[in-house]
């Protein structure tokens, strides 16, 4: 007769099964069952957290593929599939991360877009490159020009005594050189003035006038050389002149010559007048004219002489020089340089120069310096 036909579905896994089992056997074997399956979901949910955590580039674990429970029946290949189910939606819910790889992608192949079509782009970045560099090119031209500058000799950086600027225009250059010539008051111009020229009056009278400057050289007398007495007084009339200059015996020993401001020797000094008679010799001279100097509180001090305050004219203390230079108390040379534009007191100090550079700046401020002492006897600072 006719074979019969093979045993389809549910029927083919209870053939493959083999003979009936007792119901006793079967509901053992379902609740091992069910245990089982419930172990392995409970790992699987474990590890799929796990792996989370660790990482967010890993992708979430399928447990329906990994985790394969063999079918007992029927029934029990049903639960399977029921289970791994669930455990696919939850994994689904839990892990939103997937869903983010793409957006990188997405945001990837819109940079590289625009980087293909960016031609435009590209051209804008050369403008700009090239913006940039000439900015970089005219900072550079200007920190060339600056350094230029800063190279030139300032009229401050100028301080050689004693050297001949021909020497300075060699070694340093021609701005330096004039710099120079012009500190030692010799006119860079067609006229070269000496300090000689610029401070006395060329075809002068030689004889007294109504106004007189007077300077003196002093030495130290005690244990340190601390005290000093007069060692040369020099007199000059109003236009430069010198009228009086002699060099005065020391009344004591002298314990420092001071050699290197004053320029006094020994020998200068131990053939000089006697104090006395130089003493009476410049107050007469003094007598009814106008006294011209800087400082010359310590002059007439030295010399044990008193002058009319009326008749003092004081470089040191006249107030329109000490606002012109800013100090309080200016010294001859830093006047001489500001206000006369040239160089005294370079080395050793000579009396007969300074003497010269007073009277020059008294005759420069000569009629306002007078008004003021006029319409002001008592004004100390015009004396």
């Amino acid at each position: 007769g006719e074979a019969a036909a093979a045993p389809k579905g549910p029927a083919m896994a209870a053939a493959a099964a083999g003979p009936p089992r007792s119901p006793r056997e079967f509901s053992s074997n379902w609740k091992a069952l069910q245990e089982l399956l419930k172990q392995k979901a409970d790992s699987s949910n474990k590890s799929l957290s796990a792996c989370q955590t660790n990482s967010k580039k890993k992708e979430p674990l399928k447990v329906g593929n990994s985790q394969e429970v063999p079918a007992v029946n029927g029934k029990g290949s049903g639960e399977k599939a029921k289970s791994t189910n669930k455990t696919d939606n939850g994994s689904a819910k839990d892990s939103p991360p997937s869903a983010k790889p793409k957006a990188k992608r997405v945001a990837m192949d819109k940079n590289l877009n625009g980087t293909k079509s960016g031609g435009k782009g590209c051209e804008v970045k050369k403008k700009n490159s090239n913006i940039l560099k000439e900015k970089v090119d005219i900072k550079h031209k200007r920190r060339k020009a600056q350094e230029h500058a800063e190279q030139q000799p300032k009229e401050a950086e100028i301080w050689f005594d004693d050297i001949d600027p021909k020497d300075i225009e060699a070694a340093i250059g021609p701005e330096a050189a004039k710099i120079a010539r012009r500190n030692l008051g010799l006119e860079t111009g067609q006229s070269k003035e000496s300090v000689e020229q610029v401070l006395v009056k060329e075809k002068a009278s030689e004889g007294l006038t109504q106004a007189v400057a007077m300077d003196c050289e002093m030495v130290g007398v005690g244990p340190k050389g601390e005290d000093s007495i007069v060692a040369r007084v020099s007199l000059v009339n109003q236009f430069g002149k010198c009228i009086y200059d002699k060099y005065v015996k020391p009344t004591e020993e002298v314990t420092d010559y001071r050699t290197a401001v004053s320029g006094i020797r020994p020998e200068n000094i131990n053939t000089g007048e006697d104090f006395k008679t130089v003493q009476k010799e410049v107050a007469d001279i003094l007598n009814g004219r106008i006294l011209v100097g800087h400082a010359l509180r310590n002059d007439l001090k030295v010399l044990f002489l008193d002058h009319p305050k009326k008749k003092i004219r004081d470089t040191q203390r006249y107030k329109p020089f000490k606002q012109r230079v800013k100090s309080a108390r200016p010294s001859l040379k830093l006047l001489c340089e500001k206000l006369l534009n040239v160089q005294v007191q370079t080395s050793e100090h000579c009396s007969i120069q300074d003497a010269q550079a007073a009277m020059r700046l008294y005759t420069l401020e000569k009629k306002k310096w007078e008004a003021a002492v006029k319409n002001k006897p008592n004004n100390k600072n015009c004396k």
